[in-house]
């Protein structure tokens, strides 16, 4: 099948990918005179987390983290103004509640995305090569094969499911193993079983465990949460730590040595991980609830890592390994149904293999994503968005940084700051300040009546 190609046409950049985070900058490079950008996304249509939208989830952050508010509140891409055009502003007002719900929010993102009309869905970006300054991409459209050329590249693919070592062998070998991204598709599969083990610790593991929860009288299942962790932990949201998600502490972050960023994502989950407190309330207080007419048939596993499992044909049941990790004790756990709430990953999509030489990699071989979210061998090149947890910090996957990160990536493709980009929006200082200390006084050295330890020369 031939190709086509408008080979007049060099776009300013081109945005593979269209989730959030490329979706607002879409929206937010929609008004600006001059600038011509297209965004690919494979999927027919715009869809976040389907897998997920459980009716009463919201999402953990406030409106005013949508797709373009923080950096342009006046922009008619707003969250209030979609509710504004769809009759439900005052319904959402009366509700007090400032977290809009995760359905609602894929509604906002859906009503934007049929504005735009640089975002192409149903096209897939299958190869890209580069020459002279410009990125030749290879799409695949609903009208057949294409070629588009860009000066610059946004990456937006997003992450995938995880799945554990421990559970590949167990992936289609004839039991329910699922992740959680297919679980609204496979709920009513779930409750015919009669045992649900729910493996992971963070938001989606506890959505999912309330929701099975709830109906576990009338299904008369066995329901296990089994996580690694020692205990469910909060998603931490005070005040002053939701100023670790500032430009102050993405410079910080980004100017600590390799090994101590990854050292201290590792210790940094809960900041972004854990689980919504009023969830977490919420289901104790549901446990309490169903405790009064005996017990519960739920098992709530901590410490527990999962280190092997197999399926049994015959019994019609899983095998889980787990090791819990404070005793040091291994045991096995029976189910005969496997949701794998464990998260999601990055990885490169296949079509960068023809542009190897045009990304700058670290001594892990991941993207050496610079502080303006470039990662090309030449600045302001190839942008990334989503995929720089290990330079940029925790921060990464949060919404509230979306708008940000898009004003810096536009900055940097204009040479011009369209939309302001804050420098300094926290009170507290998260490095050494500036200035020089003084030297601590010796022990031994004799500080005079009147003069203070600073004023001692050393």
């Amino acid at each position: 099948m031939s190709s086509t190609s408008n080979t007049g046409r060099v776009y300013d950049f081109a945005g593979v990918g269209v989730g959030p985070f490329n979706l607002g900058l879409a929206a937010l490079s929609e008004p600006i005179e001059g600038l011509d950008g297209v965004f690919l996304e494979r999927r027919e249509s715009f869809d976040w987390h389907p897998g997920m939208m459980l009716e009463p989830a919201h999402l953990q952050v406030p409106f005013m983290a949508d797709l373009v508010t923080l950096a342009d509140p006046t922009s008619p891409h707003s969250f209030l103004n979609f509710l504004k055009q769809t009759g439900r502003l005052y319904r959402f007002y009366i509700r007090e509640n400032f977290y809009p719900l995760r359905a609602e929010y894929n509604q906002y993102c859906q009503w934007v995305a049929g504005q735009l009309p640089s975002v192409r869905f149903g096209t897939d970006v299958t190869d890209v090569t580069y020459d002279d300054g410009v990125y030749t991409l290879s799409v695949e459209g609903q009208a057949g094969p294409e070629v588009l050329r860009a000066r610059r590249l946004v990456l937006g693919t997003g992450t995938s499911p995880y799945v554990p070592d421990a559970c590949r062998g167990i992936l289609g070998a004839g039991g329910l193993v699922l992740h959680n991204a297919e679980y609204l598709a496979r709920k009513d599969e779930l409750q015919k079983q009669r045992s649900i083990t729910i493996v992971g610790s963070g938001q989606s593991a506890a959505e999912i465990y309330y929701e099975l929860l709830q109906d576990i009288d009338v299904h008369g299942y066995q329901l296990n949460w089994v996580t690694r962790s020692g205990r469910y932990f909060p998603l931490e949201y005070t005040k002053l730590t939701l100023e670790m998600t500032s430009p102050e502490y993405v410079d910080y972050f980004h100017g600590l040595p390799q090994d101590r960023r990854d050292s201290l994502i590792k210790n940094q989950k809960n900041l972004y991980k854990g689980i919504n407190s009023e969830l977490i309330d919420a289901i104790y207080d549901l446990l309490y609830t169903k405790s009064l007419s005996g017990m519960v048939d739920t098992r709530l596993l901590t410490h527990s890592a999962l280190t092997g499992a197999s399926w049994d044909p015959a019994a019609g049941s899983h095998t889980l390994q787990l090791r819990h990790e404070e005793q040091g004790a291994d045991y096995s756990l029976e189910t005969e149904a496997v949701v794998l709430a464990t998260g999601y990953v990055y990885r490169e999509p296949k079509f960068l293999g023809g542009v190897q030489n045009r990304i700058a990699r670290d001594s892990a071989g991941r993207f050496a994503v610079q502080r303006n979210y470039s990662t090309g061998v030449e600045p302001g090149e190839i942008f990334v968005q989503n995929a720089e947890l290990h330079t940029h910090g925790f921060v990464t996957p949060d919404l509230g940084m979306a708008a940000y990160r898009n004003s810096c990536i536009l900055r940097e493709i204009l040479g011009r700051e369209v939309y302001p980009v804050e420098r300094s929006i926290a009170f507290q200082e998260f490095g050494a300040p500036s200035a020089v200390l003084p030297s601590p006084v010796p022990a031994d050295v004799a500080v005079p009546a009147g003069v203070t330890a600073a004023e001692v020369p050393v």
